[in-house]
């Protein structure tokens, strides 16, 4: 048999991706406040707690509004609630734990190299 929701979690999915898109802005304007510092204080360490702590909190949304995005889309298509959240919850919090750590190193090299060396279309 079929498992159809009765009331599948529209209103959720909408509130997932809301969650995630205007955090993920917040992430923009503070990634982009960070690096304006940059110059201005070149002996701070890109790890500090004030930079971790800034980002951290936008980066906190967009994984929450990631994980209810998924789990309302997979209810949505027929997955029952608790598989849903057991699928959707591990999947989301791992791709966001492997995305924070690519961040952090990915602002450490571009401190040290500069974003010049960024710069993809210039190997072609």
């Amino acid at each position: 048999m079929y498992y159809y929701p009765l009331q599948p979690p529209y209103f959720l999915l909408l509130v997932g991706f809301l969650t995630a898109l205007t955090s993920g802005l917040a992430l923009s304007g503070t990634l982009k406040v960070i690096v304006q510092k940059w110059p201005s204080v070149p002996q701070e360490p890109i790890k500090s707690r004030s930079s971790l702590k800034q980002l951290f909190v936008p980066f906190m949304g967009i994984t929450g509004g990631v994980c209810l995005f998924m789990s309302s889309g997979l209810e949505i298509f027929g997955f029952p609630s608790p598989l849903a959240l057991g699928i959707g919850l591990p999947l989301s919090l791992l791709t966001c734990v492997f995305v924070w750590l690519q961040l952090g190193s990915l602002l450490e090299f571009a401190r040290s190299r500069g974003m010049q060396s960024l710069d993809l279309d210039s190997w072609s």
